[in-house]
């Protein structure tokens, strides 16, 4: 398979950066596994009080609506999505993104962790439908718009002191549209974890609410 002359030239250009962003978010996975055996007894068992009731609410099919649950769930994500758009708008911003692609990993590690750490294989089957799944999507996406971003900032740093290239337009442009299409995808990826994901946990669940 060939790929386009112009795919070719993007990742030959920002290769070093998606190398980097990955290891830092896998850094923070792992940093975020570590966290679970650094919390006090009292931490986790208040911790497994909140699971175990979530555990009940979806065995029981209680919950917020579907519709409800998308909204919120899709809110979050574009504000992630939009926060690294406009960090990369500036170049003080440029940190700050990979500050947010580091404590995503330690969102990830914690409740992954956490979940196989507390309830063994039923947590991993619980974390493979409800957070696997999605999150499929939800990394590459916001590392191709990290990436993107940090792109875009050190393209500003080199027009506007160093190489004096002109009119930035352009480039915003492919960069605005690429935060777009991952809107896009955050979107249909919003709709799988409103509507199909509680229908995967809800199979699950009886397992560990057997626990309690």
């Amino acid at each position: 398979m060939r790929w386009n002359p112009k795919m070719q030239q993007y990742m030959h250009e920002h290769v070093s950066l998606y190398s980097f962003v990955i290891v830092l978010f896998m850094t923070g996975v792992i940093f975020g596994a570590v966290m679970v055996n650094a919390l006090s007894l009292e931490q986790k068992q208040e911790l497994t009080r909140y699971l175990g009731h979530f555990f009940n609410l979806i065995d029981g099919g209680g919950g917020l609506s579907s519709q409800v649950t998308f909204q919120q769930v899709f809110g979050m994500h574009m504000k992630w999505i939009l926060l690294i758009w406009l960090l990369g708008l500036s170049v003080i911003g440029l940190p700050l993104i990979l500050i947010l692609d580091f404590l995503k990993g330690v969102l990830i590690g914690f409740s992954v962790g956490y979940l196989v750490g507390q309830f063994s294989w039923k947590g991993m089957l619980f974390a493979l439908v409800s957070i696997a799944p999605q999150n499929l999507v939800i990394i590459p996406a916001i590392v191709i718009c990290s990436v993107t971003a940090i792109a875009f900032s050190i393209h500003l740093v080199k027009n506007r002191f160093f190489q004096r290239r002109g009119p930035v337009y352009h480039p915003f442009i492919k960069y605005s549209i690429l935060t777009f299409c991952a809107a896009f995808l955050l979107f249909c990826v919003s709709a799988f974890e409103a509507y199909l994901s509680p229908v995967l946990m809800k199979w699950v669940t009886p397992l560990l609410v057997a626990m309690y």
